[in-house]
């Protein structure tokens, strides 16, 4: 047989098999979902792109975090929840959660705080920030509380694209480091401490201080404010001492300070240590010197642990001016928590501040995608944070700079009367 013959009898009885054996009928495309291409070839991948993103995810610095039907949009908080740091961080979650409630929802989709223990150490702020950018619905930071803790937070949230907005953290140098997600709503050292040494100076009178601090970023970094801007000013800091935290016993530090004679001790740190100072002036020699603090020794727990001898203590204090606001957190605070708000820190309505903000700039983002999902846009929420302008809240308006300081106002100065702290004299 010759091969044309051959060849048509293959072919003939190929076409009869297939009529035979019935074909298979493809199953339609799906024209809902797009079909993803390689940007270098143009042609189809194995990774199909998400049905119903919006365009912003494909184009944003960070990409879009992805909210399930169901799950919540997390604010994650990075603050020292036991220790004995704890009352600021308990303080401050608090205020932030009242935020929670009051944020209501976004298109269904409820809001939830993620508040994490970092005992206020720089290396808990790392592990708590290496936890939290795993969470892919965590979408901002109302935090974290403490500038060492921050400090060593900022680089893994500058990374993931998570915006900060701290109520507390103050040290100076954290807006020099040129991150795009750090912000802050608390007033900075620089303006704290400068604050300090003037009232020290100008309202007191004094003209000759020591000046102490716990060796931390917050701590140190207001002590060398007050240093500096005090002796600007015509005065002298006739001591300079660091502490170490968590001892019972500064005796001999004190002891050595008071044979300097100061008219007051400056104490740049927390609570913790300062009602210890306090208490052991009265032991060494300085009972009529004045303690100074800052806002990091205000509240309730330095009253109840100096007891008389923190008449006539000062600290410095975030607590804002009266208003319709403030008296309606302070009643839901109270009832909520049965403490009143501005004991255990003072920075009770900046917890809730910084919470509220960031609440507010995700629903100003976040986007319904077709397929159920909330899409919210990393690299815009970061923008959106750092361009806030006018964000009316209990503490004053928010209004950030290029580099991320959000405060409008300065401290307020509080004296411990009668065993309460009570605005100090202008």
């Amino acid at each position: 047989m010759s091969k044309k013959i051959l060849f048509f009898v293959f072919v003939v009885f190929a076409m009869i098999l297939a009529s035979c054996s019935g074909a298979q009928t493809p199953a339609p495309a799906n024209t809902d979902a797009p079909v993803a291409t390689d940007a270098t070839t143009d042609k189809a991948t194995d990774v199909p792109a998400a049905a119903g993103a919006p365009a912003v995810c494909a184009t944003d610095e960070f990409g879009c975090a992805v909210i399930p039907p169901g799950s919540t949009i997390k604010l994650g908080m990075g603050a020292p929840m036991t220790g004995d740091y704890a009352s600021f961080g308990i303080d401050i979650s608090q205020g932030a959660t009242i935020a929670i409630k009051d944020g209501g929802e976004l298109d269904g989709f409820k809001f939830e705080l993620v508040a994490q223990d970092t005992q206020g150490a720089p290396e808990g702020g790392a592990a708590v920030a290496n936890k939290l950018v795993t969470d892919p619905t965590v979408v901002a930071i109302p935090g974290h509380i403490f500038s060492g803790s921050t400090e060593a937070a900022i680089p893994i949230y500058e990374k993931a694209g998570l915006p900060m907005l701290s109520p507390s953290a103050t040290n100076p140098p954290l807006t020099t480091l040129g991150s795009k997600v750090f912000n802050r709503i608390a007033f900075t050292d620089a303006v704290q401490g400068k604050s300090a040494a003037e009232y020290l100076y100008n309202k007191l009178g004094f003209r000759k201080i020591a000046v102490m601090h716990d060796g931390g970023a917050y701590g140190q970094g207001l002590a060398d404010v007050v240093k500096q801007e005090f002796t600007a000013l015509g005065g002298e800091v006739v001591a300079y001492e660091g502490i170490e935290p968590g001892k019972q016993d500064y005796t001999t530090v004190l002891s050595v300070i008071s044979s300097k004679n100061p008219e007051a001790v400056y104490f740049g740190g927390y609570v913790a240590e300062g009602y210890i100072l306090a208490n052991q002036m009265k032991q060494t020699g300085l009972e009529n010197a004045v303690f100074f603090g800052c806002d990091g020794t205000f509240g309730a727990e330095f009253i109840e642990k100096s007891g008389a001898n923190g008449e006539g203590a000062y600290a410095a204090s975030l607590i804002p001016p009266d208003s319709d606001a403030k008296a309606k957190f302070d009643a839901t605070y109270l009832a909520d928590y049965g403490v009143p708000a501005g004991s255990l820190s003072p920075y009770t309505w900046s917890g809730y501040d910084a919470a509220a903000a960031l609440i507010a700039m995700v629903k100003s983002v976040a986007v319904l995608g077709g397929d159920g999902n909330l899409y919210v846009p990393r690299g815009e929420l970061v923008k959106a944070v750092r361009n806030m302008s006018g964000f009316s809240s209990i503490t004053g308006d928010i209004t950030c700079n290029d580099v991320g300081e959000c405060n409008t106002a300065g401290p307020t100065f509080y004296i411990v009367q009668n065993g309460e702290w009570v605005q100090a004299p202008k």
